[in-house]
Parts: C-alpha cells; structure tokens; sequence
C-alpha cells in the first residue's frame, strides 16, 4: 500500500504543531506559570525548549520520515538484525492509546463548558454556585460519557476522510481560528483595567520570587513543561515525519513547530495572568483555574458570555487539535501492523478507545472509590502518570539513543560520514 503524503509543508508545520499544541499548553502552562513565580519560570521553560525539547522533535521526524511508518514499525524498518529497538514501536503504540484514555475526557469537559458558556448557564452564579457546576459535571456519568464520545466520534469521522482531505484540511481551519481567537482573548484580557499588572507578573523575570518557591522545583518543573509540551517519545510526532518529503530540513521545521507551539503557550498566558489581576484572582489556583476561577471572572466581565465562550471554543480546538493528531498515529499503527484500509481500522479505533476511555470517565463518580494514586485521586492521575513520568520520558531517551549511538541506527555517526571532509 503506498504511504498517504501531506499536500503542503504548511499542512506538516500546522499538524505537528496541532499535536503539541493542547491541554498542556493553554491549561497546564499558564496555572503551572503562576505556581512557580512568572517570569523566571518562562526563561527556564525557553531555555529547556531549545536544549533538549528541538534536538528530540528532530530525532523523531527523521526516524518518521526514514521509515515511512507509524511507531510501530518504523524502529523495525531502521535497525540493524538482530536488534530490539522495535519493541518500543511497542511501547509507542501503548503510550498514545493510554493519552487517549483521559485526553478525549478532558476535551469533552472543553466542549461542554463552551456550551454552558453559550447558553448562559453561569450567568448570576457566585462562586460556589460555579463550583457546583463543575463537580456536578464530575459527578454525571451520562454526562461525561456523551460529550466523551462525541469528541471520539468526531475525531474518526476526520480521521476516516482521508490524510489530505480530512486529517490535514480541518487541521488547517481549525489551527487559524485558534490563532485568531486566542489573539483576540490576549488583547481584550491586556486592555482591562489592571490587565497590566498581570503582565508584569506572568513576563518580567523574578529572582525573589523564585527563590521563595524554590530554585530546584522551578528549575525541575521549567525542564518538566518544555520537555512534556511536545508530546515527544510514544511517535505522536514521528508519524508526520512518515509522511513529508525529503526536500525539507527536519531541525527548522522542528524549530518552526516549536515557535508555534510556545506562542500559543504565551499567549494563553496573556489571557489568564492580565484578566486573573484585573479581577483579583490568585494566578497559581492549579488546574481549577480553568474551571472554576475563569467562569467566576467572565462573570463580572462586560459581555462575559461572549468572552467566556470564545475561551472554551479556543480550549476546545487545542484539545481536538492533538486528539486529530494521535488518532491519526493510532490509525496508521492498525493500517501498518494489521495491513487494515483506512475505514477498517477507524471503525475498530471508534469502539476501542470509547471502550478505553470510559474508567476515566467512571474515575469521577461510580468508580470514585478508587483512589490509585492516594487520596483525591482518580484513574485520570492514573493514566497520566503513566504517560508524563514513564512513557514520554522513557520514549525520548529511547529516541535519544536510537539516533545518536552505534548501537542502533547511528543517523549522527552517518551524517558524519557523509559530509566532505573540509580544508
């Protein structure tokens, strides 16, 4: 079966970067931001970017693009006989599967938020009447399961349009509306009275403030969010490798992804930090930020509905962006392990990862009970401590290893090679 081919480089940039633009982004970074003390935080988060987050993306487009195929067998394609580099293909095809489990989750809570906010659901609520809103969601399994599986089913239905005409097209639409209203977000948070301050906090590095939360942890956790922010080590990013042409160089396209990827980061932050101080919020109030705090704030904005909804329509299509792009690995492993079509393995993926997602979606409420990592916890802490602090890292290192040693593929040691002596 001949490989599918992306129709543009635009196409290529926008995917991968919809793959790492997500809940991490726009969600994880800006409360995590305000946890570690502003700005110094940034600068680290930068810098780790560069040093290790650029150098990985490029070692697994190249064995993407080397292989022309999904995780699951391009380590089989590259390795030398006699070697077990594939077993992560593996690993990789576990790893997104299990970032499935609980993103699709997640990205329904997205989705249904943009329609409260739509239809004016926390209009007139105080504080604990908005909190209510959110656990009650928690606590309705019907609920969960619905907005669920109308993200999982959307997200095949793409898929199973084909790699051009559906994965890559509506990738493209939905990356410039995101662009677009996150922009329009930033301005009107930065315009508020006091947006300003927010800025100060959230941008202008801060040795004091570091220093009282802790110099190690901010260091620790800065490395933590640029390494995790690319969704780099389970072949998320190697599968578009597989499917752009040798004429492009992988390290800028990889520096173009990461550029976009940090702005969408930055500027959620531009939303969150100037529109939190205008209103008097604590910037550093964790993952409830986004569910409980911001509707609180939209509340007692000029035209908040509207604001509010355009937030959560934004959330959404950052979620849906990295749903599209996993599901897109997750097809093209059935296709190259299995040899399905393409119809074939999205009609098995629809019911399997529905299938998968629902313990998460349970965690909250009939399976509450269990609480795998201590009190307060559910299966989604589970299943993403599987993928952040096992996986992901272990899949980079394994990519780290596999193009750099000559114990397996050696691309540095055959560049090398290959380039004129000079002089």
């Amino acid at each position: 079966m001949e490989r599918e081919k992306l129709g543009s480089r635009m196409g290529f940039i926008l995917l991968s970067a919809g793959c790492a633009i997500g809940i991490g982004n726009v969600w994880r970074f800006p409360y995590i931001t305000g946890m570690y003390g502003g700005g110094m935080f940034v600068v680290l988060y930068l810098f780790f970017l560069v040093a290790m987050g650029v150098p990985v993306m490029t070692m697994e487009f190249a064995v993407g693009r080397a292989s022309r195929k999904s995780v699951v067998k391009s380590f089989t394609e590259l390795e030398k006989p006699g070697q077990k580099w594939h077993l992560h293909g593996y690993l990789g095809m576990l790893g997104n599967y299990v970032l499935m489990m609980f993103y699709t989750t997640v990205a329904g809570w997205m989705l249904y938020y943009f329609y409260l906010m739509l239809t004016g659901t926390f209009a007139g609520k105080d504080t604990d009447q908005v909190a209510g809103v959110f656990q009650g969601m928690l606590e309705d399994p019907v609920v969960l399961t619905v907005c669920m599986v109308i993200i999982v089913t959307a997200g095949i239905i793409v898929c199973s349009m084909g790699l051009q005409k559906g994965v890559e097209n509506i990738t493209k639409v939905m990356m410039v509306l995101l662009l677009l209203i996150i922009i329009v977000l930033a301005v009107r948070g930065m315009t508020l009275e006091g947006g300003m301050d927010g800025v100060k906090f959230y941008l202008v590095p801060d040795m004091r403030r570091m220093r009282d939360t802790g110099i190690l942890e901010t260091v620790v956790a800065a490395m933590n969010q640029a390494f995790f922010t690319l969704s780099l080590g389970i072949g998320s990013m190697a599968i578009f490798g597989s499917y752009i042409d040798k004429k492009h160089t992988l390290l800028g396209e990889s520096v173009n992804i990461a550029i976009l990827d940090t702005f969408v980061a930055i500027v959620s932050g531009l939303i969150i930090f100037p529109t939190c101080f205008a209103f008097g919020i604590s910037p550093d109030n964790g993952p409830r930020l986004i569910f409980i705090t911001l509707p609180n704030v939209f509340n007692r904005m000029a035209a908040g509905r509207i604001w509010g909804a355009l937030f959560f329509m934004f959330m959404t299509f950052a979620a849906f962006s990295t749903i599209l792009a996993v599901f897109e690995n997750i097809i093209s492993c059935g296709m190259d392990l299995f040899h399905w079509d393409r119809k074939k393995s999205c009609l098995i993926n629809l019911a399997l990862i529905i299938l998968l997602s629902m313990p998460c979606v349970l965690g909250f409420n009939l399976w509450s009970g269990f609480q795998p990592l201590g009190e307060g916890s559910a299966v989604l802490d589970l299943e993403d401590f599987i993928v952040s602090n096992v996986l992901l890292p272990i899949g980079a290192l394994i990519y780290l290893l596999f193009c750099v040693t000559k114990f397996g593929w050696g691309l540095i040691s055959t560049c090398r090679r290959q380039i004129p002596a000079m002089g």
